[in-house]
């Protein structure tokens, strides 16, 4: 392995490190707007990931940070359908964000793609799971939220990724 390689590995986990301890404290953290809708920004740190590095490293940060956070603080039962879809939201940002240019356009399609799949189709199937209710009840009460939420989800990605990628270029890969 080359220096450079091995520079690029250790940089890498470094900064995935950083992105998931920030990612897991972020999970501490909410900010209620109703009773059916709340700002999370775990998220961003798992796009992060997803954008710099590509959907394996955010499908990894994705899942890891659902197991840290349970560990480190626990808000209920552990399940690892929660785990599933947090490796999949950072296949989604990896695969849309990758080595491609930050767009609003782009980070609009990759937080649209993982409303619909996330919070539309996999978390409520989970909760159903979970708390043994139907699946029209919790579609019904989350509708409202991810109505609400995509596009402040989106001007918060928007922001964060932008600032993300001109630090990245600048100081982790240069080379991107």
């Amino acid at each position: 392995m080359t220096g450079v390689k091995r520079s690029l590995n250790v940089r890498t986990l470094t900064v995935c490190a950083m992105l998931l301890a920030v990612a897991v404290i972020l999970g501490f953290f909410k900010i209620p707007i109703s009773n059916v809708a709340e700002i999370r920004l775990q998220f961003l740190p798992v796009a992060c990931g997803g954008m710099l590095f590509g959907p394996v490293a955010g499908a990894i940060l994705g899942g890891l940070t659902d197991i840290l956070g349970f560990i480190v603080k626990p808000t209920g039962p552990y399940f690892p359908g929660f785990t599933v879809s947090g490796i999949v939201q950072g296949v989604i940002y990896g695969f849309i964000l990758y080595k491609k240019s930050v767009s609003v356009k782009r980070i609009f399609a990759a937080q649209l793609i993982d409303t619909i799949i996330i919070s539309l189709i996999l978390n409520p199937i989970w909760l159903m799971v979970l708390y043994n209710q139907g699946f029209k009840a919790v579609f019904a009460a989350r509708i409202i939220k991810v109505i609400i939420m995509l596009p402040i989800n989106t001007v918060l990605l928007t922001v964060i990724l932008k600032a993300a990628d001109a630090a990245a270029r600048r100081y982790i890969l240069p080379d991107r």
